[in-house]
């Protein structure tokens, strides 16, 4: 079966129809970059877009990169503050003319690799970590989610850990793999002292340079792995999330 996803990001907002039996993109994504400022309607102009790209009607799941309830925005730490108390899916579904579920962009791409990819089977604590923008978090314990959990907003050294450790931060000021390992280490050693979890999945566009920063990370005891879904683990989740509505 065939369902639309979309996830949008503080930098692009991408989206495809996914095969949900196979867990995997049905056809090529298609991507547009984010408006700046990433205001709410602009922001639904962009995912009509790529909806329309591909003709889609039916059922569409939409990521957002913030906290979620039903379908009201309640943070926006990488787009528009227009975004809060919003209710995204009324805004969304009227723009696309379509039935839409709205949630939490880690949240969908964990639930997609926890069903899909790296935490298959994978019981007790298991966090999923996106770098990119900003740094999004999923939590599962024994497979559950434990929604809404944004602990890229945890302080470290002082600051919010994604001003310290995202891909952004990395791309901004120039760090090599083995500068922004050192600071992704430190985020990890910070969040396993909080949650002691068995497996840490990491997300965003960079797992797919997993093999030039995981291994430069030292004395953490959960397992560290790329996710396997990379970077359309997102819109997987975001169209599983729209099945199961």
């Amino acid at each position: 079966m065939n369902v639309f996803g979309v996830d949008i990001g503080g930098s692009g907002i991408k989206g495809a129809p996914v095969d949900l039996d196979r867990g995997d993109l049905a056809e090529p994504r298609h991507k547009v970059l984010t408006p700046h400022p990433a205001a709410p309607d602009g922001v639904a102009d962009c995912v009509g877009e790529v909806v329309e790209h591909f003709g889609w009607s039916g059922p569409v799941g939409i990521t957002f990169p913030g906290v979620v309830t039903g379908s009201v925005v309640r943070t926006a730490a990488n787009v528009d503050k227009s975004w809060i108390d919003l209710d995204a899916g009324k805004l969304l579904g009227d723009r696309l003319n379509m039935p839409v579920t709205v949630l939490n962009d880690a949240d969908a791409a964990g639930v997609a690799e926890m069903t899909f990819g790296a935490g298959r089977g994978r019981k007790g604590v298991v966090m999923l970590l996106t770098f990119g923008t900003g740094i999004g978090s999923a939590v599962f314990i024994d497979g559950k989610l434990v929604p809404n959990t944004e602990l890229g907003h945890l302080e470290l050294n002082g600051h919010e850990a994604e001003k310290h450790a995202s891909t952004k931060v990395k791309d901004d000021e120039e760090l090599s793999w083995e500068h922004w390992a050192h600071r992704v280490q430190k985020y990890l050693a910070h969040v396993e002292m909080l949650f002691s979890p068995e497996l840490f999945i990491i997300g965003g566009g960079v797992s797919r340079k997993a093999d030039k920063f995981i291994p430069l990370i030292k004395h953490i005891r959960a397992e560290i792995v790329p996710a396997e879904l990379q970077n359309n683990a997102g819109i997987v989740g975001a169209a599983m999330a729209t099945a199961e509505h």
